[in-house]
């Protein structure tokens, strides 16, 4: 495995790789961009090709190709390993039996079971017209590897154990259930799947990690989907049916289509509308849109007609908006779904989505069709529209739309404020830390000085034994020398807590202060501000013992500390006037 590891590290460098998932801009040595990790406006995601890693100021993100896919795409490093093989055009090597992990073993389960369902579609004629009577073709149901889950009780169980598989690993996948698990017997499990069309769901790497289930004769007392439970591969509130599909489109299209469910997906995709994710009719959350809004900020949700309104995905479009998404709705034709449209017209369906409005102007457009009196309009846009702006972080967004709703309904704008102001915002839950390039730290300022002096002393040393001009510059203001007699026997510390740290610390010094025109001004004013907070302490523990001394009444040692006392005020007094003359240059 090492050597494929190698050989995807030496074909595929940072940057291409990340800056084909963020815009990346140059910054003298390194690259920048918008941290995917986390929500910002001003960029504090750094990229290195000379190390081969990134690092955010924001959020303290880390790492190197193989780290960086596995945060974007939700994946373990096997997982990630298949994406970078893919792209790297690397085959990977086989692991051997002995060395598969539990989580690979489990992987192979459902891959088993993949192909029975395949091959169980193909032998079942009823579930064969039932798609294509759906408009669903033979090379959707291939490309999507669906499947056919038969009526019997057991039918999935005796296959796999005749494959080797355990009764363990198939309860592990949910593939399985078991009627009492106090009298373990072959009796007493049975398939969880039973009588429905499969739909395998898989992960952004395209593994499949679980499955989603039509019924294909519907009775009163069966759910109409049924979905793999939760298990240590699927995550119902973390996994997005067709992701893996649609990754790339979304990226190249500049947005995602979210639509309902596996049939509207699969149909979708057959139309054209390739960069389309299902929420595979669970809740949608927050990760599952954090997981697009990495993508592309751009969404669009489609809703069935009769769940437009007011009352369609409420909580999903609030999230949205709350992550600072550019979200828009597209309404289907009365009593048409996106699968649907998608079989008996195409164009009419493209249409729709060409004819998306924002969710505001969805929703003022709605109320004003209505007719109603002012003082009604009023009361409803309070109540179902402002809501959605309350989400909204950025400011100026904020005042663009209730712009936008006092030109359509003509209300007074400063009441829209007022009562935008009673609705407050919505608890986001990414949060910038603005740290505007400093270096994180436990949060106390001499902490954070500290790691700044010695990681400039760190790069500078290296710069000097590459580049001669940068040597100079240490030579110099001779930095060393006097960050050493301000540290004193703190400078032995440092290098013990920085030593595991070097190459991150490295990084974030040349992040920040690479191609600076002004870093000896820099530097002196940090070694002003490190030896200012030195003797600040250094007083402190002088007060202290010239109180003590004068409750011993010992003459000798109050003068002793009155006089140290007095030489670090006049330094600190000194220091003062020294920064004072910065912040005027």
């Amino acid at each position: 495995m090492s050597s494929s590891v190698d050989q995807i590290k030496s074909k595929i460098d940072i940057v291409s790789l990340v800056g084909s998932y963020i815009k990346l801009e140059k910054a003298g040595a390194n690259f920048k961009g918008r941290c995917p990790f986390h929500n910002e406006k001003t960029p504090s995601f750094f990229v290195s090709p000379d190390r081969g890693s990134y690092y955010c100021f924001g959020c303290q993100a880390k790492g190197d190709i193989f780290t960086f896919v596995q945060e974007f795409e939700g994946l373990d490093f096997i997982g990630s390993l298949k994406v970078l093989a893919e792209r790297a055009g690397v085959e990977l090597e086989q692991l051997k039996s002995g060395e598969k992990s539990e989580r690979e073993r489990l992987f192979l389960v459902l891959e088993k079971a993949v192909f029975f369902y395949e091959k169980k579609l193909s032998e079942n004629k009823e579930a064969l017209e039932y798609l294509h009577k759906r408009g669903v073709s033979d090379d959707s149901i291939k490309n999507f590897r669906i499947g056919y889950a038969p009526a019997d009780w057991r039918e999935l169980l005796d296959y796999l154990l005749s494959k080797g598989v355990t009764e363990k690993d198939m309860l592990s996948v949910g593939l399985i259930k078991q009627k009492d698990s106090s009298l373990p017997s072959r009796s007493s499990y049975y398939d969880t799947f039973r009588g429905r069309i499969m739909f395998p769901i898989a992960d952004s790497s395209g593994r499949v990690v679980g499955f989603s289930g039509r019924i294909l004769v519907p009775d009163e007392k069966s759910p109409k989907y049924l979905n793999t439970p939760e298990t240590e591969l699927f995550n119902k509130s973390e996994i997005l049916f067709g992701l893996d599909k649609a990754k790339k489109d979304i990226r190249l299209k500049g947005y995602s289509i979210l639509v309902e469910g596996q049939m509207d997906l699969v149909m979708m995709h057959q139309a054209g509308l390739t960069n389309t994710v299902a929420s595979s009719g669970t809740a949608l959350t927050e990760m599952h849109l954090e997981k697009l809004r990495r993508l592309s900020e751009r969404i669009m949700m489609s809703f069935d007609s009769d769940s437009a309104g007011f009352n369609a995905s409420d909580r999903s479009a609030k999230i949205a908006l709350s992550l600072g998404m550019d979200l828009k709705l597209v309404q289907m034709p009365e009593g048409k779904d996106p699968a649907d449209l998608a079989f008996e017209d195409p164009e009419l369906l493209k249409e729709c989505f060409r004819n998306s409005k924002s969710i505001v102007d969805f929703y003022v457009d709605t109320l004003l069709s209505k007719n109603l009196d002012p003082k009604d309009l009023a009361i409803e846009i309070r109540k179902n529209v402002l809501p959605y702006i309350a989400q909204m972080k950025d400011k100026t967004d904020q005042s663009q739309w209730i712009n936008v709703i006092k030109k359509k309904t003509f209300l007074n704008e400063e009441a829209l404020w007022e009562d935008l102001k009673k609705i407050g915002v919505g608890a986001n839950t990414y949060t910038n830390l603005p740290l505007n390039g400093a270096p994180p730290g436990n949060g106390k300022r001499v902490d954070t000085i500290e790691r700044r002096v010695y990681g400039i002393i760190l790069w500078l040393k290296e710069q000097g034994s590459k580049n001669k001009t940068e040597g100079e510059i240490v030579d110099k203001i001779g930095l060393e020398n006097r960050a050493k007699e301000i540290f004193k026997e703190r400078w032995e510390e440092l290098e013990k807590i920085f030593e595991k740290e070097k190459e991150l610390l490295l990084f974030e010094t040349e992040s920040y202060y690479n191609n600076k025109s002004n870093l000896e001004k820099d530097i002196d004013e940090l070694l002003v501000a490190l030896e200012e907070e030195y003797l600040k302490k250094e007083l402190g523990f002088a007060m202290i013992s010239l109180q003590k001394a004068e409750q011993k009444k010992d003459s000798s040692e109050v003068l002793k500390y009155l006089e140290e006392c007095q030489r670090i005020t006049q330094r600190i007094n000194t220091i003062k006037t020294i920064k004072n003359a910065y912040e005027k240059k």
